[in-house]
């Protein structure tokens, strides 16, 4: 008979004093996040740098203007318009901005609208991602693909229309990096690791445990890897994760647990609480919510059938009222989601493997082929009260299984409803 492992937490009283504890280090932290933002907005204007993360050109009438994405060396992240039709690539921009007292304290932990006035614009030097982002993007003809292998990479910006045509295959969360690509990250970094160490240890070592050395080198390899994409906030959860995670293992307790999971949480707002008012960091939380509750209710099955199947599957069934409450796009194409995320696992370190050998437009061909297969799209927007309800329900699931199966049996109606009716 196998030992139960121990849980994270021996005591429920321990894990309440725990929460307690990061609730009250959020809300300081917070409070002084709101002393900044009350600072912020009284100021009638407010000089800055700023990088520029991402354009975007419109037009209003016969007049064209573009719309700036740019993140501040303050680390405001903020939108602003531009009527010049300047390159900005490799810039860093000198402004004077004006805040409004519109811009309420939410919009200020994530992101907002100003109106600017640019000062000047400064050269920056090509860096080693830039010299990486052209080499991946020189390795294609349509400008569209060497945009999504960079987003797929190095957490860059998609464009437009082909943002468009991968939210309506469903598979947004294959191309914003996430839990998903740092899992198969680590099992490549982990396993290729592990395969240059076992000699060494074999031979020189063999006292030493093998998690704990190669599983350090890895961490610090993801770490390097996150710093270079610049901490998405779904991957920052991950890397969080998967950090104490291997922590956890080494200690031997257990480690898929709902405990867990909110603990993570905590300390990642409690750190930064710009999280709070983060969508992508929301999705990425409710899917590993969803994946513990799957794996909770199919204790017995085989792992393959978990794996394979039910995991995939379950994950898109159950995510369709949480992402039909934010992205009203709907079309039949997203039934693929759950298949095309099962060949994104051999998919992505076999791209990685072809750009890295200078062969990245192989599959170039089949890629703009399933591109285009979605023509047209309707909308399907669930009322936020609706969504509350649902996770309210799908967090009551945790403790009582008639509340899974409830969760899961409006799910498959309203999957059935938006797909089928």
């Amino acid at each position: 008979m196998q030992l139960e492992k121990p849980k994270l937490f021996p005591e429920t009283k321990t894990f309440i004093w725990v929460i307690l504890f990061f609730l009250l280090v959020i809300l300081i932290r917070l409070f002084f996040e709101y002393q900044a933002y009350r600072d912020f907005i009284s100021k009638p204007f407010y000089y800055t740098h700023a990088k520029v993360l991402n354009l975007y050109k419109k037009s209003k009438g016969d007049q064209e203007y573009q719309v700036l994405k740019l993140r501040s060396d303050e680390g405001l992240t903020f939108y602003t318009t531009n009527y010049s039709q300047d390159n900005f690539d490799h810039k860093r921009l000198r402004l004077q901005i004006f805040p409004s007292r519109k811009i309420s304290f939410s919009d200020y932990l994530g992101t907002f609208y100003v109106k600017s006035r640019m000062k000047a614009q400064e050269p920056l030097p090509v860096t080693f991602k830039d010299t990486l982002l052209e080499k991946v993007a020189s390795q294609h003809e349509h400008s569209s693909l060497g945009s999504f292998y960079n987003a797929i990479f190095f957490a860059t910006f998609l464009e437009k229309e082909l943002r468009e045509k991968i939210s309506m295959l469903g598979v947004s969360h294959l191309v914003a990096l996430s839990g998903f690509h740092l899992g198969i990250l680590w099992g490549l970094v982990y396993g290729l690791l592990l395969l240059l160490y076992r000699p060494l240890q074999q031979h020189f070592f063999p006292y030493r445990h093998a998690l704990f050395d190669v599983g350090i080198v890895a961490m610090l390899l993801l770490g390097v890897y996150l710093w270079f994409v610049d901490f998405p906030p779904s991957l920052l959860r991950s890397y969080a994760m998967v950090l104490v995670g291997w922590m956890v293992l080494l200690l031997g307790m257990e480690l898929l647990s709902f405990t867990f999971l909110t603990t993570i949480i905590l300390i990642l707002v409690a750190l930064f609480p710009s999280l709070l008012v983060s969508l992508s960091f929301g999705l990425s939380v409710a899917g590993v919510f969803y994946i513990f509750l799957l794996l909770q209710y199919s204790k017995g099955l085989h792992t393959w059938m978990i794996t394979l199947v039910l995991i995939p599957l379950g994950i898109f069934v159950l995510m369709i009222p949480i992402v039909h409450t934010v992205f009203p796009v709907t079309s039949g194409y997203q039934l693929l989601s759950p298949w095309l995320s099962l060949l994104f696992i051999p998919f992505y370190p076999f791209v990685m493997l072809l750009h890295l050998l200078g062969f990245g437009s192989l599959l170039d061909t089949g890629l703009l082929a399933l591109f285009a297969l979605p023509k047209i799209s309707t909308e399907s927007l669930l009322p936020l009260w609706v969504l509350f309800g649902y996770i309210s329900i799908s967090i009551g699931a945790i403790w009582s299984k008639k509340l899974f199966w409830s969760v899961a049996g409006m799910a498959v109606l309203y999957a059935h409803y938006i797909f089928l009716v």
